[in-house]
């Protein structure tokens, strides 16, 4: 009977921040509201977080859509894209190696031969792999 307790303990899910796994970043979008980012040790937690901020902006609870968790969270690059109807959104990509492979990854979802419907596409914000905001320029 101890051994059954001892193997629930140790097998039972924990924050993996805990055990010093990378933390992982969530994000959620409210279309033409607002949004949210969150750095994490769990997508339920980052995803929590991701909606706080973006109720914070506005948005109602229910409008914020998750749409991205990565762990570990690695660099990420929120794209601003339009399409030639007039609609437009952001498209997030986490967990890449480094920032010159987000660059060359945000260089080819933005290139006009391969989405020609895009009249508009465009990096507005990289993150680093500790969620912090990095110059895209």
């Amino acid at each position: 009977m101890r051994s059954l307790l001892l193997a629930a303990i140790l097998l039972s899910p924990a924050p993996a921040l805990a055990f010093g796994a990378p933390a992982g970043i969530a994000f959620v979008q409210a279309p033409e509201q607002s949004s949210g980012m969150a750095m994490a040790g769990s997508p339920s937690e980052g995803l929590a977080m991701a909606t706080a901020q973006c109720t914070e902006g506005g948005a109602e609870a229910e409008d914020c859509i998750p749409t991205n968790w990565c762990q570990p969270a690695g660099w990420t690059i929120d794209l601003f894209v339009m399409h030639q109807e007039g609609l437009h959104w952001h498209e997030v990509i986490c967990g890449l190696p480094s920032r010159p492979v987000a660059m060359q990854v945000a260089e080819v979802l933005c290139d006009s031969t391969l989405r020609p419907e895009l009249v508009d596409c465009m990096v507005v914000q990289v993150f680093d792999p500790e969620g912090e905001p990095s110059p895209y320029d």
